[in-house]
C-alpha cells in the first residue's frame, strides 16, 4: 500500500498537472473567459484532490481484500478511472451550472468533456506515476507472474 505522504503528492501533482492543460483547454474549447474556467477548476481540483485521495484509498483496500494486492492491470486501471469520473461527475454538475450561470444539460456536457478528458488523462497519469513510484511488492509479484 502507498503511504500517507505517496497518497498526497500523487493526489497533488495529479489535480497541479490537470489544471495546467485544462483551464486553457478549456476556456479555448467552450469560448469562455479563462478566469471563470479557472474558478471552475479550482474549485473542482479541489474537490477532485479530496475525492481523490478517498477513492484511492477505497479502491486500494477493495483490490487489496479481494485480491491481495493493489497492482493494477489495464483493464482494472480503466474501471478505476471510469468509476473516479463518474462519481465527480455527480458532484460537480449542480456547482457548474451555478458558477456559471448556464442550464444543467449545458453543465452536464462541459462536465462530460472534462470527464472525458480527465479519464484519457487519469489513465496516463496513473501509468507513469506507478511507474516513476513504483512499490517494492510489485517487483516481486511481476517476478512471481
Amino acid at each position: 500500500m502507498r503511504s500517507l505522504a505517496d497518497r498526497i503528492r500523487h493526489a497533488l501533482s495529479f489535480e497541479i498537472i490537470g489544471l495546467l492543460l485544462v483551464v486553457p483547454l478549456g476556456a479555448l474549447v467552450f469560448g469562455m473567459p479563462m478566469e471563470d474556467i479557472g474558478i471552475v477548476g479550482v474549485v473542482s481540483a479541489t474537490l477532485a484532490t479530496t475525492w481523490n485521495y478517498l477513492y484511492n484509498l477505497i479502491f486500494d483496500h477493495a483490490m487489496q481484500r479481494l485480491k491481495g494486492t493493489t497492482l493494477k492491470t489495464p483493464a482494472i486501471r480503466v474501471a478505476h478511472a471510469v468509476l473516479f469520473e463518474i462519481g465527480l461527475l455527480i458532484a460537480l454538475m449542480p456547482f457548474i451550472a451555478w458558477y456559471l450561470g448556464i442550464s444543467l444539460m449545458h453543465a452536464l456536457v462541459m462536465d462530460i468533456s472534462f470527464a472525458l478528458f480527465y479519464v484519457v488523462y487519469a489513465f496516463i497519469f496513473n501509468l507513469a506515476y506507478d511507474k516513476l513510484f513504483p512499490l517494492p511488492e510489485w517487483q516481486t509479484e511481476a517476478a512471481a507472474e
